[in-house]
């Protein structure tokens, strides 16, 4: 059975627009996990756009599946992850003006840096997982700096506009799942799936765990955020 983490972000970017106390994203991940999540994503930004970071340490205490922490290469946020240690990280690139994260980590171009902090979190006992596309350069640099696993960055099979552009993008989202399982590596995949597009996702090979953040929260505003983490688990069997 895949692992269905899902991501409560937009819970807090209700909240954050207010600047007020509700909605409460502890309080979802509660609900999510009553729904069959397998694990509560959240990404603390530098700019604390979303996720403050008492949300994490909440849910740090809360959590009863796993807690896997997005994060950027920032000292800062290394060290609120050393002390807070998630069951699991998930090194992403960052930007201040994006809306959500475009692209994958260039692991090739900051390998020494993104080595050192793996080694870190890792002696803590956490496990590292990297946000990657899906190239196979990536994936060996991934395995390279001692990764224990990879997240496919499935955006621009999300965003396919024909049959054939889809089906060109799962073919390199299913060799770098091949790739990166030889070279030992935990596959995950996730950013801009749906309930309709999830269907072929989820037949890529050795695929484990996937993200889902933004439309699980949008299918929770007709029916629930336990309704809709049901239903997505559903879709994954």
């Amino acid at each position: 059975m895949i692992r269905l983490g899902v991501n409560v972000d937009h819970i807090a970017t209700v909240r954050q627009a207010r600047k007020t106390y509700e909605p409460d994203p502890v309080f979802a991940a509660y609900l999510a996990e009553l729904g069959g999540a397998d694990q509560i994503t959240v990404h603390l930004r530098e700019d604390r756009r979303h996720i403050q970071e008492r949300d994490l340490r909440i849910l740090r205490q809360t959590v009863t599946t796993r807690l896997n922490l997005e994060m950027a290469i920032v000292d800062e946020i290394v060290e609120i992850a050393l002390e807070v240690k998630p069951e699991q990280v998930t090194l992403v690139p960052e930007k201040r003006q994006e809306i959500t994260t475009e692209g994958g980590l260039d692991v090739k171009r900051q390998s020494k840096r993104i080595h050192s902090v793996i080694s870190r979190l890792q002696e803590s006992g956490i496990f590292v997982s990297l946000f990657i596309d899906p190239d196979k350069e990536q994936v060996r640099a991934a395995a390279k700096v001692g990764a224990d696993g990879i997240e496919l960055h499935t955006g621009n099979y999300a965003n396919a506009k024909t049959d054939e552009e889809r089906t060109s993008c799962f073919e390199h989202l299913r060799a770098a799942a091949e790739l990166g399982h030889s070279l030992g590596l935990h596959i995950a995949a996730g950013h801009g799936l749906t309930y309709t597009n999830i269907h072929l996702i989820k037949t890529l090979p050795y695929l484990e765990e996937v993200n889902i953040g933004h439309s699980i929260i949008a299918r929770s505003l007709y029916v629930g955020i336990r309704e809709a983490v049901r239903e997505m688990k559903e879709t994954l069997r």
